[in-house]
């Protein structure tokens, strides 16, 4: 487990795509987004309690429907190294754990199935 964290120290560059990009240069198994909801919604959960969550998004459905994961350019690197995005409310207790021992929580966006949980 390598945890990543600050900004890219470069212009024009966001914390999205340096994370995909450091995630496919360390052959990461997946990119786990932490952020304060409990994954991707169809719309801000925030401002509309009625939105959905999603628990498995495929990358063309993320940029079909312009869901606000991360940023278009970080979607298309992890879409085009087939590398898996976990995003998830790091703010819940335990959650950090849960994400890192493959438990079903937030919202999976890749073009494969979630993985069970590790044994």
């Amino acid at each position: 487990m390598v945890i990543l964290g600050a900004g890219t120290g470069g212009p024009f560059v966001t914390t999205d795509t340096a994370a995909a990009l450091r995630g496919k240069e360390l052959g990461a198994e997946v990119v786990m987004k932490a952020t304060r909801v409990d994954g991707v919604y169809s719309e801000d959960p925030e401002k509309n309690p009625h939105a959905v969550r999603y628990e498995h998004l495929t990358y063309e459905q993320v940029m079909r429907d312009d869901l606000k994961v991360m940023d278009m350019a970080a979607i298309g690197m992890c879409r085009e190294n087939h590398l898996p995005i976990l995003v998830f409310n790091f703010k819940r207790e335990g959650n950090i754990e849960r994400a890192i021992a493959g438990e079903k929580i937030g919202t999976w966006v890749a073009d494969t199935p979630r993985p069970g949980p590790k044994g």
